[in-house]
């Protein structure tokens, strides 16, 4: 059964945030959106690649009322070694966001991205500000995401319930968006196919 549509699931669990240890609850960041997308191990390949560049844009998606959030299955000791270790050697510096611990991997149990091997897949879950989960993919372990697309799709669920319309395929914010009822659909359709 699928996530998308239904309260995310929530969490207590140990992170390393601002430089240090703490534990971090769902239920937190109540009323904020939150991307939180999980990645199979620390100090692995593309993992570091995905990571570093959501540490990057971390600032857009603030400006989107959004907190991110990484998690995995290896511990917060394992974590923030990693941060400390510098990106030219595949590390990741301090990240601007919470680095979830799922050492137990109740977690990735609860958002179904675990493998029986016990990593997770390369899930990620785009939460409204109400707590239901709006997007959910899931990529292979050796498929990296894009975070330009994971910005896109934020900014269309934020549309659609700003709005009240929907974001028809290639939606960029800016487009023209379409009612959902025949009229407006044909609407768009004709300003749109001429």
């Amino acid at each position: 059964m699928s996530l998308v549509g239904q309260k995310a699931p929530q969490f207590e669990i140990d992170a390393v945030a601002e430089g240090g240890f703490k534990k971090v609850k769902l239920s937190d960041y109540k009323g904020k959106y939150v991307v939180l997308f999980f990645y199979p191990l620390d100090y692995t390949f593309v993992c570091p690649t995905e990571i570093t560049a959501f540490a990057d844009a971390y600032d857009h998606f603030k400006k989107l009322g959004a907190e991110v959030m990484a998690a995995s299955v290896d511990s917060q000791f394992v974590h923030l070694a990693w941060q400390q270790t510098p990106r030219k050697e595949g590390g990741l510096g301090v990240l601007p966001f919470p680095h979830l611990a799922d050492l137990n991997k109740t977690l990735s149990r609860d958002y179904d991205v675990l493998l029986d091997g016990g990593m997770a897949l390369r899930g990620l879950f785009i939460i409204d500000d109400e707590g239901v989960i709006q997007h959910a993919t899931i990529n292979n372990l050796g498929i990296g995401r894009s975070v330009d697309e994971t910005l896109r799709t934020l900014q269309a669920i934020q549309t659609v319930k700003r709005t009240g319309e929907v974001c028809p395929a290639n939606w960029k914010p800016g487009d023209d968006t379409m009612k959902a009822d025949p009229q407006g659909a044909k609407a768009y359709f004709q300003k749109h196919n001429s």
